[in-house]
Formats: C-alpha cells, structure tokens, sequence
C-alpha cells in the first residue's frame, strides 16, 4: 500500500538552470553565473538550502527539473497525515 502523499508541484517559462549548476543550487551560499541575474534581485543563496532543510525535516522531498532557455519545474512531496480529530 502506497503512503498518500501532498505534490506541489511550481514550473516557469524562464531561463531555466545550467547542467552545471543543478547538482549545487541546494548547497548553501551557491548562486548561479551572476551574469544572468538582476542587481535588484540579489540574494545570499541560501534560500533553497532552507527550503530543502523544511522540507527533509517533514519527512518530505524536493525535486528541480530545469532546461536552459525552457524554464524550470519545482515539485515537493510531503507525506500525508490523517487528523486524529473528526471535524463536521
């Protein structure tokens, strides 16, 4: 039997990520080539390394699939719980 699940799953028409920066863009403090990011919109690289940390502790996962130039899919799996309390 199959544990029922919650999928959220985000997906962008973007720029996508590179190949080479898939395998890091969870590590804390990682930033893709700065070349392709705004000024106004810089930040410290930590924002999915929390993400993912939330996520693990809720016993869930989170998964990127992106292509250059086709955008990018986001999907995260937590596991569900039933209520131990009946609401009307």
């Amino acid at each position: 039997m199959l544990n029922p699940a919650l999928q959220v799953k985000v997906t962008d028409t973007g720029i996508g990520i590179s190949p080479e920066s898939l395998p890091h863009i969870f590590d804390r403090f990682y930033r893709a080539d700065p070349a392709r990011t705004h000024r106004s919109a810089a930040g410290s690289g930590l924002g999915l390394a929390i993400a993912k940390a939330i996520i693990e502790n809720h016993r869930g996962q989170i998964h990127i699939d992106s292509q250059v130039d086709r955008g990018t899919a986001i999907t995260v799996t937590l596991p569900a719980h039933k209520s131990e309390t009946s609401h009307p």
